[in-house]
Formats: C-alpha cells, sequence, structure tokens
C-alpha cells in the first residue's frame, strides 16, 4: 500500500479539499502533490478568510476546483459564498468519497486526513460543478425544513401525550395546539410562496397532476430537486433521490435487488407516503405494484419500486413541461409523449 505521501505525489492538480462540521471548515490545497492544511470558522467571516488564503496562494479562483460533501445547512452556506466568488465548486454525496477512500485503502480518520481525501477525490474524479438554488428555492426548503421540524416535535408530543401523567396532560395538550397552529401557517406560507412565484408554480401544477404527489410533496421536491435539467436523465434524477433499484450479482448467484439509497434523504422521505398513496390511485403505479406482488414481491419492496416510479414521472413532466397522463406509455423512460 502507498504512503499518504506517495498518494499526494499521483495529483498533480489545484484542487481544495474541505471537511465541514458546524463550527469550522478543515480545508486542505492539493497543489503539484504537496499538500496545504488550514481551518476556519464556518461562517460568512471564515469564508472571506479562506478566500483572502487562496489569493495569498497565487491561484486564479477560476482555475481552482473545490470539492466538499454534503451536509445539507452546514456545507451550503459556504458552497454558496464560494461559488458567488467565482469558483468552481462540488458538492458530492459522503459515499461517493467514502467508496474513493476505500480504493486508496485509507484509514486514517481526521478532520486533516478527511480534508486532504477529498482533495484527492477532486483531483483523481473531476466532479461535476454544484449549482447554487435560486433565493426563491432557498427560501421555499428554509420553510420546508422548518416544516418538517415542527411536524417532528407535533408526533413527539403527540407520543407524550400517550403516557402521560394527567398533571402535565394539560401543559403538553396546549404545547400541541401552539404546534399545530403553527404547522398550519407554515403550510400557507409555503403555498403563497410557490403563487408569488410563476416558475415555482407553473411547475408545481405540473407535479400535482401526477395521481399521490400533493402539493406539499410537490413543493419538497421543488426545494431539494431544483430544476431537473441538470440531471442526464431519470435514472440519474432516481439515483440523486436514492430510489434507482440496485442489484448484486457474484458469479452465477443473483442476489436480490434493493433501493440503492444514498442520496437525498429529504426526499426520499417525501416519497414514501405518495408512493403508497400512487400504489392504490395512480393507474400506472397501480399496475406496477399488481405485477410485482403476483412475483411475490414484498410490501417494502413494492413501495420502493413504487417511489421509483414516481421519480420518473415526477422527471418526465417536469422535462417535457407536460402534464401526467394516464396513457403515458414510455414510464419506464420517464419520458412523455409529445401528443
Amino acid at each position: 500500500m502507498r504512503s499518504d505521501e506517495q498518494l499526494d505525489e499521483h495529483y498533480a492538480n489545484e484542487t481544495l479539499g474541505i471537511d465541514v462540521s458546524k463550527a469550522k471548515l478543515d480545508v486542505a490545497f492539493l497543489r503539484d502533490g504537496k499538500l496545504k492544511h488550514r481551518s476556519f470558522d464556518n461562517r460568512a467571516s471564515g469564508f472571506e478568510q479562506l478566500l483572502s488564503w487562496i489569493d495569498e496562494r497565487g491561484v486564479e479562483r477560476r482555475r481552482l476546483h473545490v470539492c466538499m460533501e454534503a451536509t445539507g445547512p452546514y456545507s451550503e452556506a459556504c458552497a454558496m459564498h464560494l461559488s458567488d466568488a467565482g469558483l468552481r465548486v462540488s458538492v458530492v454525496n459522503p459515499a461517493r468519497v467514502k467508496g474513493f477512500a476505500q480504493s486508496e485503502l485509507s484509514r486514517n480518520k481526521t478532520d486533516q486526513a478527511d480534508a486532504a481525501l477529498i482533495a484527492r477525490f477532486c483531483a483523481a474524479m473531476r466532479p461535476e460543478p454544484w449549482q447554487a438554488p435560486t433565493p426563491e428555492l432557498r427560501k421555499l426548503r428554509a420553510l420546508i425544513e422548518r416544516l418538517q421540524a415542527l411536524q417532528d416535535n407535533a408526533q413527539q408530543e403527540r407520543n407524550r401525550l400517550a403516557v402521560c401523567d394527567s398533571a402535565i396532560r394539560e401543559n403538553i395538550e396546549a404545547h400541541l395546539n401552539f404546534l399545530l397552529d403553527a404547522i398550519a401557517k407554515l403550510e400557507r406560507d409555503i403555498d403563497d410562496h410557490v403563487d408569488r412565484h410563476p416558475d415555482l408554480r407553473d411547475r408545481a401544477k405540473l407535479l400535482s397532476s401526477i395521481d399521490g404527489i400533493g402539493a406539499l410533496t410537490a413543493s419538497k421536491v421543488l426545494a431539494y430537486a431544483g430544476h431537473v435539467d441538470r440531471f442526464e436523465s431519470a435514472k440519474a434524477f432516481s439515483a440523486f433521490i436514492g430510489v434507482a433499484p440496485r442489484q448484486r450479482r457474484s458469479g452465477t448467484t443473483l442476489q436480490r435487488t434493493m433501493m440503492g439509497k444514498g442520496g437525498s434523504n429529504a426526499l426520499r422521505h417525501a416519497l414514501y407516503m405518495p408512493a403508497m398513496v400512487a400504489l392504490r390511485f395512480n393507474k400506472t403505479v397501480a399496475a406496477l405494484g399488481e405485477r410485482l406482488a403476483a412475483r411475490g414481491l414484498a410490501k417494502k419492496a413494492i413501495i420502493g419500486a413504487a417511489m421509483h416510479k414516481l421519480a420518473h414521472l415526477i422527471y418526465g413532466v417536469l422535462k417535457t413541461g407536460q402534464p401526467f397522463r394516464t396513457d403515458w406509455a414510455n414510464t419506464s423512460s420517464g419520458q412523455q409523449p409529445t401528443a
């Protein structure tokens, strides 16, 4: 096995790997096989210090490729700041970096080592650039995430209410009612936000044409997926969500086909209940479910297949700009007939 120093010499590109945590950014700058490390605060002032440090290295911003793992709100603020400053930024699925680490037989697990690993991954794999969400999508995502947090809190209070002592029942009920009022207001705010932006409104209407996709699910798809034009195919979109089937074969032994996962947890969670609804009320998805049930597939596997089908239908209506039709013939490819 090659040492870390030998691995560093294997790459000769100007890349910047960032290991993101809640409080700080551990940075590894890789140029001509040599690494330089620094740490910065994960906030606006730290982002500016990072840009100054990059400039001090004598690097043209447009030539530098920055890479970080997708860690939700912890990585997005930094990615947007660097992207706005003219740097090429990639925000990648952590599973890709993990697979690269396994290919290197890497065993070190520190913040500096992780940043160096991400820099080497960036140099070797040249991941696609990240597209910053528009201001209206950023606000929509913030509203959706806040709604989910309140819904989680409300469910916790319902669980407490089921087993609580009578002495605190009134307090829990009052808090639950407060949360339910806040949830209802946020749902109205989300609807109003979508209606105020024609692009969001039109795409939400397309999504709602799919039986099983309601207004809130449509808003979640828009918030987390953005524009589907950035995906080459329905298959790529399904992989982004994490609902693409994954087959394992060893020699002549074919193991069970399973959902790939590893994608957007938020979107995958958002499609679970709609898939169950679609299995009952969407003729295309229901027909799929019946075929799979006749083959003896488990209910969980059928729901996973329905989520995969919905992902293709979602891609199809957004890509073509046409509402869903039950006579959609080529549903496996996600391309809707044009006439």
